[in-house]
């Protein structure tokens, strides 16, 4: 089947954003305002020296996580990766966080194992972004690229047969999709029309190499067509265009159509990780002299959170003065404070670091368990 790329849908089209309503428009803000604080907080505490293991900043990426995960239904399932740490505690998030029965890990689960406490869920065996939660519909991540796919291919496969009816977001940087394991893995997704949504976060850099250098096509959505899948693409500095697309896809997958492709197009706003900072610096180019470079900065370095702002204050939805009273866009963790962000979001994430600095370290005795396996 050929497949054509799915651009933006007209404003003429009802979408599937004009089905939420007001309070839902609202809340979508205030989650890109929590993955925001968190991102803010862990690059501060990291600074201080109060964090070990390496930061991999989702600044400016938080409409991706935002807008796909509105999209699910509690009962689907996730496959995050490294960039993707809100995800995990931001799942299942409409209609509150602090709603009973919440398919997440908790917050306080998140950050035991930021901070290497006994009350993470590896008992801080492994790097921060290493973990899942099967009961929560949550696949361990790994770090190995597009490794994710397989995985979260056979979990949907599983729930097919056993008559179920789950999506599976699959989270993935745009370098991964030149690795083999990303090819086989959504072969397979397409063969079997499996409910898998691959999407690609494409913030412009494989680590040092820039989107020309990784692929001569403009869009990585075009993957897609090498499987006879549908590949659509999101601005992903919009979170209601996320929203919008990954629904459309979502909605593809549950009615037993098959896997495709979001690429949601952004832009890294640090290095690739916290030890890359002063590196990233060297090998990103004089804007001056690239284009191409010059445009993507342009278009995908727009604030998240201010363009939800302004597009939520043109529906009447926010009053102007309300939206001027948390600042956190256009800054830099650095420039960030507690009063940029909305009292209830600094108290959710206080509430998971308070658990976990007061909680304990496992014991010394505890480090060569369960690397074998232990008993009959």
């Amino acid at each position: 089947m050929a497949t054509t790329t799915k651009e933006s849908v007209g404003e003429s089209v009802q979408r599937p954003r004009d089905l939420l309503t007001k309070e839902e428009h609202l809340e979508l803000l205030r989650h890109l305002f929590l993955a925001r604080y968190f991102d803010v907080r862990l690059i501060k505490e990291k600074k201080r020296g109060r964090l070990r293991g390496t930061l991999y900043s989702s600044h400016n990426q938080e409409g991706i996580l935002a807008g796909s995960l509105y999209a699910l239904k509690a009962t689907d399932w996730i496959s995050p990766i490294h960039r993707d740490m809100p995800a995990f505690f931001m799942k299942d998030m409409r209609g509150g966080w602090d709603r009973e029965g919440r398919l997440a890990m908790t917050i306080e689960e998140v950050c035991c194992q930021v901070w290497g406490k006994v009350g993470s869920p590896g008992r801080a065996r492994d790097n921060w972004s290493h973990i899942g939660k099967k009961s929560a519909r949550i696949i361990h991540s790994t770090s190995m690229l597009a490794g994710t796919i397989p995985a979260a291919a056979g979990v949907v496969y599983a729930d097919r047969m056993n008559g179920g009816d789950a999506v599976v977001l699959t989270y993935n940087g745009e370098g991964s999709t030149a690795q083999g394991i990303f090819h086989e893995a959504v072969n397979f997704a397409a063969v079997h029309k499996l409910p898998v949504v691959t999407i690609i976060e494409n913030n412009h850099w494989a680590y040092g190499t820039p989107n020309n250098m990784e692929y001569s096509l403009p869009d990585f959505a075009r993957r897609a067509d090498g499987y006879g899948i549908p590949g659509y693409i999101a601005d992903g500095q919009d979170v209601f265009d996320v929203y919008d697309k990954v629904s459309e896809a979502v909605a593809h997958a549950r009615s037993g159509k098959g896997p495709s492709i979001v690429e949601c197009k952004t832009y890294r706003a640090y290095g690739h990780g916290d030890h890359d900072d002063d590196r990233a610096a060297k090998y990103r180019p004089d804007y001056d002299s690239d284009p191409a470079i010059v445009d993507a900065i342009k278009r995908y370095s727009r604030d998240p959170i201010a363009a939800a702002k302004e597009y939520l204050v043109q529906k009447g939805y926010l009053s102007a003065e309300d939206a001027a009273k948390y600042a956190a866009e256009n800054k830099g963790a650095a420039q960030c404070s507690d009063e940029d962000f909305p009292p209830d979001v600094v108290a959710f994430l206080k509430r998971g670091v308070d658990f976990a600095v007061k909680d304990g370290v496992p014991a010394a005795e505890e480090g060569g368990m369960w690397v074998f396996r232990e008993g009959n």
